[in-house]
């Protein structure tokens, strides 16, 4: 029975990885158990096991006594005789029993102290092996999915759990499928040791990619920066420490199909890999990839930057959800003001303190959005053009299309604005000028007034009693006072045109300083005319004007 006892040690040393000579003293203090409840009463019991032969042995000291009422703790004079000749009443002698004599009830306690041993064993080297591999992927096969156990995955002679705080959201694991995970954690219970697994956490994709690119494990290429959305997105910045290798095709592999396969590991996950720089404002374009960006620059915070994106690629560069913008700033340490580049240049061509009411956005996104913006401190348009798109989209009601959209028609209505701004100010000043140009016309032509007054003043003066030049002294005629001329003689008047009137006046003084008679008093006369010369003369210029 011996060696059947010492050849099953054997196999399930071999079989459960614990040591032999541990099971051996399991199984000797098993025994001694045993042996210690038959004969509580003995004053010592010893077992003994042969590490080479596997052979078992019970030694129970008893008390010599002339007559032995208790058999498991005394034993008779004459037995002890045999055993030692020089005992006497009252010693002790070592007196060996057969394993065999163990009832039932003896051999079930060694039974369970063996196991429970072993089991106790089995665990600590299950605890200890998988403590030393905390931070490294193990693979496992499904063995249960439970919504809310999550993963239980068989890990060889163990178990792993992945919660489903630490699952990817878009896999699906069956029953039976091989899925790698990170251990975070061995954890000691009284069933076993607790493995946790995690598909979440960022070091599992660097694993992942230590495991698949050879340059990442050799560090020729490092992971310097990771920025993660478990089942969505994952940014990594890399860097190579060989001018010969280049960080991110190393990475990406022939056709992709290193980084190929991390994403099928990941359940679909998207992975953008951009190489490291130590100016940061290259560093956050590269980071908003795969949006190109037209320029970054600092917002007078060392923390804060302000890129400008094409409109047509400002979703792009927003991602889902912003998810693309986030994950760049936190990749890069630094908050990220997005904008796009019509959104810049209505923010650069607007005069300072002009600003638009926020009422202007009701027609196109309602009241109640509207509103909504004002209770977030966004009194004015401008207020909402600079304000990054994912601060937009923690508005309520503000989605990542909205924020889009708002940003795109809230710069097109300022254009807008400003423009009819800068036109009814280049109006306001024509009109300004207007007035000027005209009292500039009426000071060229008044000087026709006096010029007029000056031909008059030109004509010599004739007093009265004179001669008139070129009359003869010696027979002074007296022309015949002309009669006034008919209707017929001047012809049709129109008081509607000013010329037709000026020229039948005009006509009309010629003839009458004509015929007038030089001994007669002109300058009266003249004085008389010279009413009706002035305006003729400015209805001619009035009606020329015309």
């Amino acid at each position: 029975m011996s060696s059947e006892i010492f050849d099953a040690l054997m196999i399930i040393a071999k079989e459960k990885g614990i040591d032999f000579d541990y099971l051996l003293s399991t199984l000797e203090e098993g025994i001694l158990t045993a042996a210690q409840k038959k004969y509580q009463r003995a004053p010592h019991v010893e077992v003994r096991v042969d590490r080479t032969s596997g052979e078992i042995s019970l030694v129970v000291h008893k008390r010599v006594s002339k007559v032995a009422w208790d058999t498991n703790s005394e034993i008779d004079l004459d037995e002890a005789l045999e055993i030692d000749p020089d005992v006497r009443d009252g010693d002790v002698v070592p007196v060996e029993v057969p394993v065999e004599e163990f009832g039932r009830n003896a051999v079930y306690a060694v039974k369970q102290s063996i196991t429970q041993n072993v089991r106790d064993a089995e665990r600590k080297n299950i605890h200890d092996e998988f403590a030393e591999r905390v931070g490294q992927i193990v693979t496992g096969t499904v063995q249960q999915v439970d919504r809310r156990e999550g993963l239980i995955l068989r890990l060889g002679r163990a178990e792993g759990r992945v919660p489903p705080s630490e699952m990817v959201r878009r896999s699906r694991p069956k029953i039976g499928d091989h899925v790698r995970a990170l251990i975070v954690e061995v954890v000691r219970e009284g069933k076993g040791p607790q493995i946790i697994l995690s598909q979440t956490r960022p070091e599992f994709v660097i694993k992942l990619f230590e495991q698949e690119v050879p340059e990442v494990y050799e560090r020729i290429v490092e992971i310097k920066g990771i920025a993660r959305e478990p089942g969505a997105r994952t940014k990594i910045a890399v860097i190579s420490h060989d001018d010969r290798v280049d960080p991110v095709g190393a990475c990406v592999g022939v056709k992709g199909s290193r980084v190929q396969n991390i994403v099928k590991s990941l359940g679909g996950e998207r992975i953008d890999i951009v190489a490291l720089s130590a100016d940061p404002l290259i560093y956050v374009s590269r980071a908003l990839s795969p949006a190109r960006v037209l320029s970054v620059s600092f917002m007078g915070d060392p923390k804060i930057v302000r890129a400008v994106v094409p409109d047509d690629q400002l979703s792009l560069a927003i991602g889902k959800g912003a998810q693309n913008v986030r994950l760049a700033g936190q990749l890069t340490g630094l908050e990220i003001q997005l904008i796009s580049q019509s959104q810049q240049e209505s923010l650069e061509g607007r005069p300072e303190g002009d600003e638009l009411e926020l009422e202007s956005l009701t027609r196109e996104f309602g009241p109640r959005l509207v509103e909504r913006m004002m209770r977030a401190g966004k009194e004015t348009l401008q207020d909402v053009l600079a304000t990054p798109i994912e601060e937009l989209m923690e508005i309520p009601g503000i989605g990542e299309k909205t924020a889009s959209k708002l940003v795109t028609i809230g710069a097109q209505i300022l254009d807008q604005w400003t423009a009819q701004r800068e036109a009814a100010q280049q109006a306001a000043a024509e009109e300004q000028e207007a007035p000027e140009a005209a009292t500039d016309e009426e000071g060229e032509e008044a000087p026709a007034e006096p010029d007029a007054t000056a031909e008059s003043e030109a004509m010599p003066e004739v007093q009265p009693g004179a001669q008139a030049p070129g009359s003869s002294p010696e027979e002074p005629e007296k022309p015949e006072k002309a009669p006034p001329p008919t209707d017929q003689e001047l012809g049709p008047r129109s008081s509607g045109e000013g010329e037709t009137e000026t020229e039948s006046e005009g006509e009309t003084e010629a003839a009458a300083v004509e015929e007038s008679s030089p001994s007669e008093p002109i300058g009266e006369d003249a004085g008389a005319e010279e009413p009706k010369t002035e305006p003729s003369s400015r209805t001619s210029s009035s009606g020329t004007g015309e």
